[in-house]
């Protein structure tokens, strides 16, 4: 993890791979689908790996081939699936708990941004007692742009009222990264989501790098037991 150079104010979260272990519950749901299709499951691990970059990039594993439109069509398939369990396997990554619960006692806002739609985000986070415990949260059809557009967090500093340079962006793909540049933020890269070395993570223009989320805390002037710990960087 590298070291912090100033304290910051918020902490936004990009959803799958970054806050949520989501794949266990994706992966099910295309492997039914697989299964609807008279096809055998595929392995996990390479389902993990996309799970990131949306329901077009899993369903590509498995049916690449298709016409453009059975492979909407099996995407949208895919969806219904998936909606219909959405967080029976998923939960935070381990140590989030810990963070959040530190952020909410210190009055340290934390919030969602994610490409993943809003039909499935926001049911997500209900399932997960989430919802009401974030400043904010934008999905991918929030607004017109999304990631790595920079108006969704640019829209999420304003709405939990930190300035953007104040804030940090955790997220575990590349456009996570260039939005939160592009809106002035400092990026953080989770070494802990679903990053394979075809993402090529050591090019990123990141902050700094989290091996699992208790590395955030000092970002925003905490200790890993999520206590305030004197400090002499620049809390600018």
């Amino acid at each position: 993890m590298n070291r912090p150079q100033k304290i910051l104010g918020a902490a936004l979260f990009d959803l799958d791979g970054t806050l949520l272990d989501t794949a266990p519950d994706v992966a099910a749901a295309f492997n039914a689908l697989r299964a609807e299709q008279g096809l055998p499951a595929l392995p996990y691990e390479p389902i993990r790996l996309q799970v990131s970059h949306g329901a077009a990039a899993v369903l590509r594993l498995g049916f690449a081939t298709a016409e453009p439109a059975e492979f909407e069509r099996l995407r949208e398939r895919l969806l219904e699936l998936y909606l219909a369990d959405l967080s029976g396997r998923t939960r935070l990554f381990d140590g989030f708990e810990i963070v959040l619960g530190a952020l909410e006692r210190h009055g340290i806002p934390w919030g969602v941004v994610t490409n993943k739609p809003q039909r499935l985000t926001e049911p997500l986070l209900q399932q997960l007692g989430l919802r009401r415990r974030a400043a904010c949260v934008l999905s991918g059809d929030t607004l017109p742009e999304r990631k790595p557009h920079p108006r969704p967090l640019l829209v999420a500093a304003e709405q939990i009222g930190v300035a953007p340079h104040r804030c940090l962006y955790l997220g575990d793909a590349l456009r996570d990264v260039q939005a939160a540049l592009a809106a002035g933020m400092v990026p953080l890269g989770a070494r802990f989501g679903y990053l394979s070395a075809a993402d090529e993570p050591q090019r990123w223009p990141v902050a700094g790098w989290l091996n699992d989320p208790l590395d955030l805390l000092p970002w925003v002037g905490l200790d890993r037991s999520g206590q305030r710990f004197e400090s002499v960087l620049n809390a600018g």
